[in-house]
């Protein structure tokens, strides 16, 4: 993807399946006057996903596709995505993997946010894994994605201090703020 200049700002989708968090701090962080992002399109797997809310409050386009069967729900989604002309798909606690075949088909930039410090502790549970492992520190990435689960190249990191009292809970919500912050850096670092 070239350069960006000017005003002209990256058409953005955020795929979602939860709380939506993420996608309410992006959507915030798009509204910004040096933001290299609009978000035009959410895609949830979950029609029930309450992020989807913050779609509707902010006017986007938001479609929900049950991707029970992977290639319905891709081939749904490369549609919608092919005609919104998105160029970068911004994955905010999506818990499908893409397919190979969706990643090439998609001609613009994928990228996610994952609740450890990559490669330690892909898939889920990062945090519960984490404190078993007795680890001193945890944190966020972000990545490209790419056909392995979590294994795409690292964009940011940020990486805070494991506390003794702290739960798989207590250390979800402080990374989750983190998450917050470096979702905007990366899309920035990889646009402008």
């Amino acid at each position: 993807m070239k350069k960006l200049s000017g005003n002209k700002k990256t058409k953005t989708a955020v795929f979602i399946s939860g709380a939506g968090s993420n996608l309410k701090n992006l959507i915030k962080f798009s509204k910004f006057k040096k933001s290299p992002i609009t978000i035009d399109l959410v895609i949830s797997n979950n029609k029930n996903a309450k992020g989807l809310k913050y779609a509707s409050k902010n006017k986007i386009k938001k479609k929900n596709f049950s991707f029970r069967n992977t290639n319905i729900g891709e081939k749904k989604s490369l549609e919608i995505l092919l005609k919104k002309k998105i160029r970068l798909i911004c994955l905010a606690g999506f818990m499908k993997v893409l397919s190979k075949n969706f990643i090439k088909k998609f001609r613009g930039k994928i990228i996610n946010i994952h609740p450890s410090l990559l490669p330690k502790f892909k898939g889920l549970n990062t945090h519960k894994r984490a404190l078993k492992n007795k680890e001193n520190f945890s944190g966020c990435t972000v990545h490209y994605v790419n056909s392995n689960l979590d294994s795409g190249k690292i964009i940011l990191q940020k990486r805070i201090k494991i506390k003794k009292n702290d739960t798989a809970y207590s250390l979800q919500k402080r990374i989750l703020k983190e998450e917050h912050k470096i979702y905007p850096k990366a899309i920035s670092k990889i646009l402008n």
